[in-house]
């Protein structure tokens, strides 16, 4: 079962930083693209970046600028840096992956437990 594990939230002031991990937490034939989501109180899970295997992202208008996302393929890890961060970047962040998990299997999007970031102002 594939698992991912992710690390790095927590309380930070208005215009303060964290970094988030996503490790993929076991033996993987190939990680496709990875990407994290946010979900707010009452509000639906929105998209926040994604990075592709050979490294091209894409991210979404509230945080172009602020946040930089990036992979280590030969640790199955994302991370997600956030700077400048503000007090509605308050939410649940989700990494998730594309993952192929044997040579023949199809490529099936796993989603992590979610890391809390708060930020306050």
């Amino acid at each position: 079962q594939v698992q991912l594990v992710e690390s790095g939230g927590g309380l930070v002031q208005a215009g303060g930083s964290l970094r988030l991990s996503c490790l993929a937490s076991r033996s993987i034939f190939s990680i496709n693209a990875m990407g994290w989501y946010r979900q707010a109180p009452g509000k639906q899970r929105d998209f926040i970046a994604t990075i592709s295997r050979g490294g091209r992202t894409n991210y979404a208008a509230s945080v172009k600028g602020r946040f930089t996302i990036s992979r280590d393929n030969a640790k199955n890890t994302a991370y997600l840096q956030m700077n400048s961060l503000k007090p509605e970047d308050t939410a649940v962040y989700y990494c998730y992956a594309h993952i192929s998990v044997g040579p023949v299997d199809v490529s099936q999007a796993y989603w992590g437990q979610g890391t809390q970031v708060t930020v306050s102002s």
